[in-house]
């Protein structure tokens, strides 16, 4: 099974003739089974990815205080954050996009780009939203096989831009993989790129590795490169359901969309008062860090000590191959109590389980066992 599971989403691979025209279908579907009246009941909700400590309580002070402004709109405060994240990021005002999360984002930036069709170029599998808006409006879709490492195959994705190319998008770190595509060779990629097409970077994870810092591109904006990148509070800053979310691009890609979509009209002031408050509080999300990084290395020493070819993460989750059919091995855990995630990558079933708290993955780890008996 290790050699096997761990082999297959590259030997899948559609290879360079999946760039001609016509319809296209990825090697990743999600097959998670619908959830009904009892997903509010589960004894560990790890099934989006979610941080299980927020939000913060300087957030939901900040949050509380807001409450009082709800009769008002909140672009006064949306021009806040943007200045702070500005400040954050080494950039302007000017390079900074807010929405309701990075997904919003994502798909608004679908929109601008393929109204007039084009193709997107990306890595196969990696995350869907951005594709699935892309192709829901004509546009053509180029995967790309990841390496045998699960890194972003680069060489062959600057290969597969063409003149039709509206869009690159890397997910980095990757999801539902959890890889991550080194930053020196991602940096030369975007910088050689970008001068052709604008390639949009999704950081959503970045928090979660150690040297958040060392991992962005977000430096290529600054340098004039027409690169956008794209940050969350709904991960580490543990704001998933307040929705918040920002890009970093140049000010002529922020006014591309500005013109066609609204920005800081559809934010809540209390969600930009969270992120505010989120962005001062270091401590929480340092902590939220270590706490990940050890049930992180819990979970995968359980699954190795299972026999479960897990793919090594940097973020806030695991991917594994199973054992059996996706919705038997769904319903089993679920009868324990225990929401994860299903995949089938190349036609094969994986489970993706979210990094809850110790008590949460101990309960996953104990329902494992018995449906891998």
């Amino acid at each position: 099974m290790a050699a096997s599971g761990l082999a297959m989403v590259p030997s899948l691979s559609w290879g360079s003739s999946r760039a001609s025209a016509g319809p296209t279908v990825g090697l990743l579907q999600d097959v998670t089974l619908p959830w009904g009246d009892d997903a509010p009941a589960l004894r560990a909700r790890l099934l989006a990815n979610e941080n299980p400590y927020g939000p913060s309580e300087a957030v939901r002070r900040a949050i509380a205080e807001a409450v009082g402004l709800g009769n008002r709109y909140g672009h006064e405060d949306a021009a806040r954050l943007i200045d702070r994240i500005a400040e954050k990021e080494g950039v302007t005002k000017d390079h900074i996009m807010l929405g309701p999360g990075s997904t919003d984002l994502l798909e608004k930036t679908a929109i601008a780009c393929f109204l007039q069709g084009g193709n997107l170029v990306s890595a196969d599998p990696s995350y869907m939203s951005i594709i699935n808006t892309a192709k829901a409006i004509g546009a053509e879709w180029r995967p790309v096989p990841l390496t045998a490492d699960y890194a972003h195959d680069l060489k062959a994705m600057a290969a597969a831009v063409d003149a039709q190319t509206k869009l690159v998008y890397v997910c980095n770190p990757n999801n539902p993989l959890g890889s991550l595509t080194p930053q020196a060779g991602l940096r030369q990629f975007c910088s050689e790129v970008s001068d052709r097409v604008p390639v949009f970077v999704d950081e959503a994870y970045v928090e979660f590795l150690d040297n958040p810092a060392g991992n962005t591109v977000v430096g290529l904006v600054a340098q004039g490169k027409d690169v956008i990148v794209a940050r969350t509070f709904s991960k580490i800053h543990g704001m998933a359901g307040l929705r918040i979310g920002y890009i970093v691009a140049q000010p002529e890609r922020i006014s591309q969309l500005s013109a066609m979509v609204r920005s800081t009209f559809g934010l809540c002031v209390t969600s930009v008062c969270g992120a505010l408050a989120s962005l001062q509080d270091a401590a929480f999300t340092e902590r939220c860090h270590r706490l990940n990084l050890e049930c992180r290395a819990y979970v995968s020493h359980e699954l190795k000590a299972l026999g479960y070819p897990y793919i090594p993460s940097v973020t806030n989750f695991v991917i594994f191959p199973i054992r059996g059919e996706a919705p038997a091995f769904q319903q089993s855990l679920r009868n324990e109590g225990i929401g994860i995630r299903m995949f089938e990558i190349g036609g094969k079933p994986w489970c993706r389980v979210s990094v809850g708290t110790m008590p949460e993955m101990q309960l996953f780890v104990e329902a494992l066992k018995k449906v891998s008996v």
